[in-house]
């Protein structure tokens, strides 16, 4: 996506990729599809390590500066375990959200086995320990991530199960506990026919609070004659009601261009699962998994990516409310409180 002042809205950091297979302790096919967050002075990305089985497992690396310099730990933070059984074959794509309320950073990761894959949640202290809270979505489900905060006493999901026919889009659920999750409604739905979001869409990043509403990114799966392309686009979400979808992107914003995200395990992708913003410098840092090999990382001005988003079409959808009802609702910024309907049946 170019701006009208000749700039890329996203820019790769010179000196991507970032990381390798080569900077792991042990031998790795592949390093990719990181969840990222900020502590204290580090950067920390939890990064999809698939071994020479084909297994993936979830490390851990930090770096003062975030692009370089990456230590790792020597021992993976989550990796299969016999005691759950829901992830035998391989911990995958994770997202990192830091809920305030229980001071514990949340970790969404896809849990994957011969049932399929689905969504499994773990909270850590420091990225150095970690509990399990297991799957709280039945397969075939993953792309998810939680709001930082609840929402009429309710914490919220975005996720994105696979149906057996039809497009895959994405959807939103709530907890009154982070276990227990209903009131599943579709949030995004992929389009159709030539569109870079046509037939599967998934989320990229957890959503991004800001003034404006949760910024949102997400990665389209186009399939072409040579395989599928993934790209990825922005929307926002109302602040008080992540429900409504206020905007959408009708171009994507980033796609596969070099030669490291358009060659590798599976070519042509361009798979962003974490982001950190720092406010004062205007600096969003997007880290994505390229080819489903290594790591790279974009950058935006933070405010250049609101003004963009901001202009982005009114998105006109379907919601199906708890009673049934289907409703075909227009959300403009100045029309949001008028919405009828969001809160029926709270657990």
């Amino acid at each position: 996506m170019t701006l009208s002042n000749g700039r890329k809205l996203f820019v790769r950091h010179p000196s991507n990729p970032i990381v390798t297979a080569d900077d792991l302790p042990y031998p790795a096919n592949t390093v990719f599809n990181p969840g990222a967050a900020r502590v204290g002075e580090e950067t920390v990305l939890l990064l999809r390590v698939e071994d020479l089985r084909g297994i993936s497992r979830l490390h851990v690396a930090r770096s003062t500066d975030g692009f370089g310099d990456w230590r790792l730990d020597d021992e993976a933070l989550l990796a299969p375990d016999a005691g759950h059984p829901e992830e035998v074959w391989g911990c995958e794509d994770p997202r990192l959200v830091y809920l305030p309320e229980l001071k514990q950073w949340a970790i969404t990761y896809t849990a994957y086995s011969g049932r399929g894959p689905l969504v499994s949640l773990a909270v850590t202290n420091d990225f150095r320990e970690v509990r399990r809270l297991g799957p709280v979505m039945p397969p075939d489900d993953k792309d998810a991530a939680l709001f930082p905060r609840r929402f009429d006493g309710r914490w919220v999901m975005i996720h994105r199960p696979a149906p057996i026919q039809g497009p895959a889009n994405i959807w939103i659920s709530y907890s009154p506990d982070l276990r227990h999750w209903g009131d599943h409604s579709v949030l995004l739905e992929a389009r159709e026919g030539a569109w870079w979001d046509a037939g599967k869409i998934g989320l990229g990043p957890p959503p991004l609070e800001t003034d404006d509403g949760w910024l949102l990114m997400y990665h389209g799966a186009h399939q072409t004659a040579s395989g599928p392309i993934y790209r990825v686009g922005l929307a926002l979400l109302d602040l008080d009601h992540p429900e409504i979808v206020l905007r959408r992107s009708d171009e994507w914003v980033m796609g596969p261009v070099t030669s490291y995200e358009s060659v590798g395990d599976v070519d042509k992708v361009i798979f962003p699962n974490g982001w950190v913003l720092d406010h004062d410098a205007d600096q969003l840092h997007l880290y994505y998994g390229a080819g489903d090999s290594v790591v790279g990382l974009a950058t935006a001005r933070f405010s250049e990516v609101m003004a963009y988003v901001k202009q982005c079409p009114l998105y006109h959808h379907r919601r199906v409310s708890d009673d049934g009802t289907v409703r075909n609702t227009w959300a403009p910024l100045s029309a949001v409180a008028e919405l009828p309907g969001h809160h029926e049946g709270v657990l």
